[in-house]
């Protein structure tokens, strides 16, 4: 009963923080609602103030599921528009690698346009400039590389039927496709029966854009809101380039072809009321069309109510075995029945000696607390809202300033736990908390930079931000971590309800369940258990491009797993200490930390079963970019192993009777 009422309590509160994420999701500061109008007759702009009558798109980096490699979207010689500058990017969009950008593209409000022309471009392959711009180009459409438009920060998106009579709306679209030599239809092509012609590529050069809007109510003179963007990727000949029409047949670019070729860029728009969307849900027919939807709400509530009802009966064989060891040893009265007796008691001489490699393990704490902190404050924003897809590159900006802000207890606890382990270099502890893992995850980050760099990619991070993040670290993260390692070494060590005897105890011969590595092995199954699920899509939203936002379930399954780490952990150890074991330091790290190993293989597996990347440059960027994510999430998980460990040990100790 007590399980179940847990259950309820854990999923009401899920629920609740769903709902607030529906409420408050997209009515944040800087994602205020725009307000359009049409021009007058006159062609000049309306009357009510701050209403626009211009609707821009903007233009965002091309990715592709067959290459880690993003690009800007000049990179392949589309129509551009120099004469603005740039929007603004923060740290999050930068390291993510988005590059938006103006562009041509250029709506009056419900003034629809038909096959309007946006430029032309010209090619000669007997230039070298050029025909190298159009190979650049081809590839892009053999490896499936996405246009991202966004009109009114929200994605112009492509939608299109699948199975089941179901419709599947893309945040992006495709450059082109190609048709093999042995005439087989790749991707896209398979839209237009007219793209037939073998070893050809066709480029998708004319968009038909349709934006729905609907009218405020309680604005005067016709004030409205864009709701959706959807468009249909076409392709034209035209037979006059200079003043094309939309008929003939598709604009091919076929491997045979030499000499010279002009590309022509049209679009068509038009606008169409929708009284049934409102603004605040605008984002709804995009998050609601993903793939397999449903089946991962379903799979993912499942597995989490399994790892609850399975952590809570860890729970209680602990609590009911604990408690008749408990009373036993205290029962016992004389010295020979101390001595009949075994299990976890007859360690507490030894059970809080100081770990070997105790510099390290104090300084792996330090960095785990600050991920541990940071993870837990930057899913709780998330689960409210305010880091929504909406908002661009919240997450990772958010991610980062909460790392470095949080310095401090990073230092403090490395500090605290080292100078409880009896160490005495404090000057080389807070050295390394403050350089060791920052600077293992940032060298990695070097060079698949450097990577990016040498591939002229746009997640390339520039020079400028590589110093902004250096300046973020040295400037405010090393010094917070020094202030917390000086209030840590200030204060006393920790006190251990036991003491701890000169000699160490002789450690009995282990069975095989008891040594290290089976323990640490088996102690990482529950926690990626519990997790995979979620892991999937992660992986999926990271590398095949797609929207992740259940950051209400996500927020769910970190406590999960926070709490399975701690009861696996807990539980292995009672079992180490009962045999007579009592080096649990090092070995609760790893136990729980072990998950990160499993998280490695099944990214390994996930890249060789459902990704389609080729190319070396992508394979190391990939396994870089794991790695990355591999080594952070050892420390969180292995940090919360510790911690629970280091309090259930202190808990039964300070409660048996030691003469």
């Amino acid at each position: 009963m007590v399980v179940l009422h847990r259950v309820r309590v854990v999923l009401l509160l899920f629920f609740v923080c769903g709902s607030l994420r529906d409420a408050l999701s997209f009515y944040l500061p800087g994602l205020a609602p725009v307000s359009f109008c049409e021009k007058d007759a006159s062609g000049k702009d309306s009357d009510v103030p701050d209403c626009k009558s211009v609707i821009e798109l903007f233009v965002n980096r091309l990715d592709s599921v067959e290459s880690v490699l993003p690009y800007e979207y000049t990179a392949f010689d589309f129509c551009a528009d120099q004469a603005e500058k740039r929007p603004s990017e923060n740290l999050g969009q930068v390291l993510f690698g988005e590059r938006i950008e103006p562009s041509p593209y250029k709506f009056s409000f419900k003034n629809n346009e038909e096959c309007k022309s946006v430029c032309v471009k010209p090619y000669n392959t007997e230039k070298s400039e050029d025909k190298a711009k159009l190979d650049f180009l081809k590839k892009g459409m053999l490896l499936n590389y996405q246009h991202h438009w966004i009109v009114d920060n929200m994605p112009v998106t492509w939608c299109y039927d699948v199975e089941d009579n179901q419709k599947f709306c893309n945040p992006g679209f495709p450059i082109g496709c190609y048709v093999t030599e042995t005439g087989r239809a790749k991707d896209a092509c398979v839209v237009n029966a007219d793209f037939n012609d073998k070893d050809t590529f066709y480029i998708f050069n004319h968009m038909d854009i349709t934006i729905f809007y609907h009218v405020v109510e309680n604005q005067a003179a016709g004030g409205a809101r864009l709701v959706a963007a959807k468009l249909e990727p076409k392709s034209y000949k035209h037979g006059n380039v200079e003043k094309p029409d939309c008929t003939g047949p598709p604009m091919s670019l076929s491997n045979k072809f030499t000499g010279e070729i002009k590309i022509p860029y049209t679009y068509s728009v038009k606008f169409v009321e929708d009284k049934t969307i409102r603004w605040a849900s605008r984002w709804d027919y995009i998050l609601e069309s993903m793939p397999h939807t449903n089946i991962q709400w379903f799979s993912i509530m499942n597995s989490l109510v399994i790892v609850l009802f399975l952590s809570g009966m860890v729970a209680m064989i602990m609590l009911r075995t604990l408690h008749k060891d408990i009373a036993r040893y205290n029962q016992m009265d004389s010295v020979e029945d101390a001595q009949e007796e075994f299990g976890w008691k007859l360690v507490h001489g030894d059970v809080f000696r100081p770990p070997r490699k105790g510099m390290l393990l104090s300084v792996f704490l330090g960095s785990g607390t600050q991920i541990s902190i940071m993870t837990f404050v930057t899913l709780f924003f998330a689960c409210l809202g305010f880091l929504s897809p909406a908002n661009r590159g919240a997450l990772m900006t958010c991610a980062v300033v909460l790392w470095v802000l949080l310095g401090t207890p990073a230092g403090y606890v490395a500090a605290r736990y080292y100078k409880s382990f009896g160490g005495e270099k404090w000057k080389t502890n807070v050295l390394l908390t403050a350089f060791l893992c920052p600077g293992v995850v940032f060298a990695d980050f070097f060079v698949m930079n450097l990577i990016l760099w040498g591939e002229g990619s746009s997640a390339a991070m520039p020079f400028g931000t590589l110093v902004a993040i250096l300046a973020l670290w040295f400037c405010i993260s090393v010094p917070l971590t020094f202030i917390g390692a000086y209030f840590g070494f200030k204060r006393s060590g920790i006190e251990h309800p036991v003491r701890t005897n000169q000699i160490p105890r002789q450690i009995p011969d282990q069975s095989f369940y008891t040594k290290p590595l089976p323990g640490i092995i088996m102690g990482g199954i529950l926690p990626f258990g519990c997790i995979f699920i979620q892991l999937f899509f992660i992986l999926n939203s990271i590398w095949s491009h797609q929207m992740y936002y259940m950051f209400g379930f996500l927020f769910l399954v970190f406590i999960i797993l926070v709490i399975t780490c701690s009861e696996a952990t807990i539980l292995l150890c009672y079992f180490h200490l009962c045999a007579e074991d009592y080096h649990w330091q090092w070995r609760s790290f790893l136990t729980s930390g072990f998950t990160a190993v499993y998280f490695l293989v099944y990214a390994i597996h996930y890249f060789f079963s459902k990704l389609q990347i080729s190319g070396l440059a992508s394979t190391i960027l990939y396994f870089g970019y794991t790695m990355i994510m591999a080594l952070i999430f050892f420390l969180f998980t292995g940090t919360i192993g510790f911690f629970a460990c280091f309090w259930f040990v202190t808990k039964i100790y300070s409660v048996v009777k030691v003469d």
